[in-house]
């Protein structure tokens, strides 16, 4: 059989896909053959099968003990902060439900089970923490169900649970006393982002509800047709937009199908459901805060098979409380021909005003969505009052493109931060505007990359009708957020005037911990704390501002007195053996980089060991940025997924987070993406020898994603590393021909770039072992599974080693528990016998 034969063959074969290749003579001939070797099947074959033989792996025990160790549970803050929801996160679901029936419907993969997303998962067990006392409830929901979201009263008092069930989507409510019934018959629709909200009255929920309907739309018994796409003149889009998108008229049946939902007001404590208008596709329902008006998106055909939902035709109306229509706000085209980086045009990011009765906010682009238009004024925000059928007024103009538009009204109604994004320098604005006077000021500005200066992120408080504003002392607002220090991540809260952008810092956490605020507890000298160091497991106390003013490092703050809440257990002691330190260097050019050092359980000083590096290349505007220290060596070490850091487990060392900047215009940063990023790697391998910790003979290097793309490229460019792990990446950026991650640039305008930086062209290059890891159904357009296939033949085809494993029914990531149990043994199999050097071809 021929090797392409054989290739087609085993990609068809519903089970794990292993193929390995060596270089067997001078010729650079190779062979290639499916991995057969003992393994670890998912159920007895049952006498007389057919079936073949399963090629599961499973990784040591000591692996395993630490990947199914408890889980440290899910947390939800009550909106007081009064009360801790817990549950227990479900993390690795079989291969069976990953690779359950789904259909890939315009950006969305859905689970026609339960008419919700494919490979959602929630928690188990919910049970209630009060903060007070540490004292919890259990609440009595089945145990096969998984609460997937939480929505809150104002007051804190009730809540409802949006749970998924092994049919349906349920809906049901209770209160922290530990009461809980659900809601029936209803199943819940979250397609298209929909998620439950309580009403203005805080007594009533606004559900998408799944309406009365038969069977799903069977598949035509042959095709009805070839697929066709058309474009004649038509603008280069977002490869991002291509993701999952409807691809036959069979397809479109089954949007209309399962996006259709019904708008429905429940009143819990009869269990009432009162329809509001008809069944339909709606893709935003949300009332105003008085709760006379609804606004109402309903997305409308025919289809495109183009782009994803978020760019469908629309309309946006309002209606009355009773569902009768009031005005119609606008009318949205498809939007099939957006710039990439760019945004449609047309009103975006329509909500209330949190403070008014029913007046509608929303964003409107100046320069056609284009970002490099060359516009004096990038975006626009425009106000609309009842009765919705005046000419919409213009409150504001920005220069640049406006972020992070989520309603940041001040507690007197006045004001609205908001935050714009200089594209070209990344940089980031926030603005104050008085809506009411019409008047606005820059408040302060950073660069976006800046970690030492950022001032987080505005704390919230929930008024009584549910609504969110700036929480304040006066004209000073509260923010949180992590700041990092060259010592690693600090997180703080502080109170920042709005006046002088002076800060206060009221809290930040001990140097020899990871201490976050996690929400204010009743009034503003209380709040919920979360804190977890190297050697203690996270946990939650009820933290008071208070005492006498101390002092670290030159920065004062207030002394906390700390009263435990929760007393979580280490569910991994074997771990706490590890060491972990920061370790810091610069590159030949004199930029500053860092590693987080990871050394093994029971490691002797002075002795060398086989090193792991992990990466993630980032781009930045200047060095000053690209060097600063992110993360923190305090934080509690537990291991999730197919983590590189379980190579501890086995004795090597791991180099975690090695910074790999590039540097440069945001136009052409990918210009020198190679040799900065040989440069980023020969920083580090020199510094983890130097320190008397890497074998320099005996490294690998580990990346998923952009970080396989990197493990290609050094492989290719460099003789570093003894052997490479690549996870899910993209090899060939030609297959992105109008830009990826920051380059806009298309295939045209930079043919060499693209080449450059895309390691299938270099494969010939690659004569140290490389695996390549790859889910069989990548959702991610910019890293399709044909990439690994591809690169993989072509480092073969030249005579390098490569072994490639196709996951079936994974995407960019892996949640099976048997994927991630085989992937964990490939690695560590891959480089125990390419890096350490022990053979592992008779096990």
């Amino acid at each position: 059989m021929s090797h392409r034969s054989l290739l087609f063959l085993t990609l068809s074969l519903p089970l794990l896909v292993q193929l390995s290749c060596w270089n067997t003579d001078k010729r650079g001939d190779n062979a290639c053959r499916p991995s057969v070797e003992a393994a670890k099947p998912i159920a007895p074959k049952p006498p007389g099968s057919t079936l073949p033989v399963s090629n599961w792996k499973s990784p040591p025990k000591e692996i395993l003990d630490v990947l199914h160790a408890p889980q440290l549970p899910w947390v939800w803050t009550s909106p007081t902060g009064q009360q801790l929801l817990l549950a227990d996160p479900v993390l690795y679901p079989s291969l069976s439900e990953v690779g359950a029936t789904m259909h890939e419907l315009a950006g969305m993969r859905v689970n026609p089970r339960v008419n919700g997303y494919h490979e959602r998962y929630g928690a188990t067990a919910p049970r209630f923490v009060r903060v007070s006392d540490g004292k919890t409830i259990r609440l009595p929901l089945p145990a096969s169900a998984q609460v997937l979201s939480v929505a809150w009263t104002a007051d804190g008092e009730r809540f409802a649970l949006t749970v998924r069930h092994p049919d349906h989507l349920g809906l049901w409510v209770g209160s922290v006393k530990g009461t809980l019934q659900e809601i029936k018959p209803l199943a819940v629709n979250t397609l298209l982002g929909a998620r439950v909200r309580w009403m203005p009255d805080q007594k009533r929920l606004l559900v998408h509800r799944i309406p009365r309907r038969g069977s799903p739309p069977a598949p035509p018994a042959i095709p009805a047709g070839p697929s066709i796409l058309e474009g004649k003149g038509a603008k280069a889009r977002s490869t991002y937009e291509s993701r999952n998108l409807l691809k036959t008229a069979h397809d479109d049946a089954l949007f209309d199908y399962y996006a259709t939902s019904e708008l429905v007001v429940v009143d819990p404590k009869t269990g009432k459901q009162k329809p509001i208008g008809a069944p339909s596709i709606y893709s935003k329902a949300v009332f105003s805060p008085d709760g006379k008006y609804l606004l109402v998106e309903r997305l409308v055909g025919p289809w495109s098979h183009a782009v994803t939902w978020s760019r469908f035709a629309a309309k946006l109306e309002v209606w009355d409380e009773k569902g009768t229509l009031v005005a119609q706000v606008a009318t949205l085209p498809l939007a099939d021909q957006v710039p990439s980086h760019g945004v449609r045009t047309g009103p975006r990011n329509v909500m209330w005003r949190s403070t008014a009765p029913h007046t509608l906010y929303w964003v409107e682009a100046l320069d056609g969505g284009n970002p490099v238009a060359k516009v004096p004024h990038r975006d626009r925000i425009m106000r609309l009052g009842a009765p919705f059928t005046q000419k919409p007024g213009e409150v504001f103009k920005a220069r640049h493109r406006i972020r992070s538009w989520l309603g940041w009204w001040s507690a007197d109604g006045s004001t609205l931060m908001i935050i714009q994004r200089e594209r070209i320098r990344r940089w980031r604005y926030t603005w104050l505007l008085n809506v009411d006077k019409g008047t606005s000021r820059l408040w302060f500005g950073l660069n976006e990359r800046d970690s030492y200066a950022s001032p987080g992120y505005p704390v919230l408080r929930t008024l009584p009708n549910g609504r969110l504003v700036l929480r304040q002392k006066g004209d000073e607002i509260y923010f949180q957020g992590q700041r990092a220090t060259r010592q690693g991540d600090r997180p703080f809260l502080d109170l920042r005037s709005m006046k002088t952008n002076a800060a206060r810092r009221l809290f930040r956490g001990r140097a020899d911990h990871y201490e976050s605020f996690v929400a204010f507890a009743g009034d503003d000298s209380h709040f919920v704390l979360r804190s977890e160091s190297a050697a203690e497991v996270p946990n939650y106390s009820l933290a008071t501002l208070g005492g006498p003013v101390s002092a670290s490092r030159g920065e004062a703050t207030l002394t906390l007195i700390r009263k435990p809440i929760t007393r979580f257990k280490d569910p991994t002691p074997q771990l706490r053996k590890i060491k972990k330190r920061l370790v810091r260097y610069t590159r030949k050019d004199g930029v500053p980089l860092s590693f987080q050092l990871f050394l093994p359980p029971d490691y002797k000083p002075g002795e060398r060991l086989p090193t792991v590096l992990y990466a993630y290349p980032l781009e930045y505007s200047d060095p000053a940025t690209a060097g600063q220290v992110r993360g923190s060596t305090q934080r509690f070490s537990r291991f999730y997924g197919a983590s590189h850091l379980f190579f501890l487990l086995k004795g090597y060392a791991v180099l975690n987070n090695t910074t790999m900047p590039m540097i440069g215009d945001p136009e052409t940063t990918y210009d020198t993406f190679v040799p900065q990023l040989v440069a980023d790697a020969e920083a580090a391998v020199a510094k983890a020898v130097e320190i008397g910790v890497a074998d320099p003979k005996r490294i690998g290097v580990i990346g998923h994603s952009h970080g396989g793309l990197m493990v290609a490229n050094l492989l290719a460019h460099t003789d570093l590393f003894s052997a490479g792990i690549a996870r899910s990446g993209s090899y060939n950026k030609t297959n992105q021909p109008f830009g990826f991650q920051s380059e806009r640039r298309s295939l045209f305008k930079a043919r060499d770039v693209y080449i450059q930086v895309s390691p299938t062209f270099f494969a010939d290059k690659i004569k140290k072992p490389i695996l390549i890891i790859h889910g069989k159904r990548d959702a991610n357009p910019g890293t399709r599974t044909a990439q690994s296939e591809v690169f993989f033949e072509a480092v073969r085809g030249s005579g390098g080693t490569a072994r490639l494993v196709l996951l079936p029914h994974e995407s960019h990531g892996y949640r099976a528990r048997e994927s991630i149990e085989h992937v964990l043994w490939e690695q560590l199999r891959w480089f125990d016998r390419y890096v350490k050097g022990i053979s592992r071809d008779r096990r």
